[in-house]
């Protein structure tokens, strides 16, 4: 039986479409999601505008990932768990939707973390409410299939490195984990989710 609080994500839950359209009517209006209106977060909000119309039209997945996807042969929807301001977001949601539209087996549901926080506290990292976080839920059974986020695997990798060595984020480094992003241009996000969807279909069959 689906957990209530996934059954009331994905009635709740906005395509991207809307989501993108959301976004940019408050990159407009000079404001942001959540429940923190500062400065920042708007000036973020703008910026990740700005992104996502990039990657919404560069973003290429490679024909090997494009089989991965469409060989899923199972109803799932995935909730992803944003706000407007976060970068990582910006970069991960582009991706998911285009891999997404290779495959009508796979629907989209965005709901936002502070408007969610029952949801969000289910998927936690490392004690965190960090976004993105996207939940693959079985259509058919609500069972959660998996998760994925906040960030790709390498990506993620930077971070708890840089972590481990410095206590904390700095600066210097979230411009460099931009670059990063720049140059990967989605690709290990793609190869990331791809592989997750090749475990799912693969143990439907077992």
């Amino acid at each position: 039986m689906i957990d209530p609080i996934i059954k009331s994500s994905i009635k709740k839950g906005i395509s991207y479409e809307s989501y993108r359209n959301m976004i940019s009517h408050l990159a407009e209006i000079n404001s942001t999601t959540g429940h923190n209106k500062s400065e920042a977060l708007i000036n973020y909000t703008k910026l990740n505008d700005r992104r996502m119309k990039r990657w919404d039209k560069t973003i290429k997945i490679s024909e090997k990932i494009q089989k991965k996807v469409t060989a899923l042969n199972k109803k799932i929807t995935w909730i992803i768990i944003t706000e407007s301001w976060c970068g990582d977001a910006a970069h991960v949601m582009p991706v998911l939707n285009k891999m997404a539209e290779f495959n009508n087996n796979i629907s989209i549901k965005i709901v936002l973390r502070d408007e969610n926080i029952e949801l969000m506290d289910m998927f936690l990292t490392n004690g965190g409410r960090a976004i993105a976080k996207v939940i693959m839920v079985d259509d058919e059974t609500g069972e959660i299939l998996n998760t994925y986020g906040p960030r790709p695997s390498i990506a993620n990798k930077l971070v708890n490195e840089y972590k481990n060595n410095h206590g904390k984020l700095t600066p210097e480094f979230k411009e460099e984990l931009q670059i990063w992003y720049n140059k990967d241009k989605g690709q290990t996000i793609a190869e990331d989710v791809a592989n997750i969807l090749f475990d799912i279909e693969f143990t439907v069959y077992q």
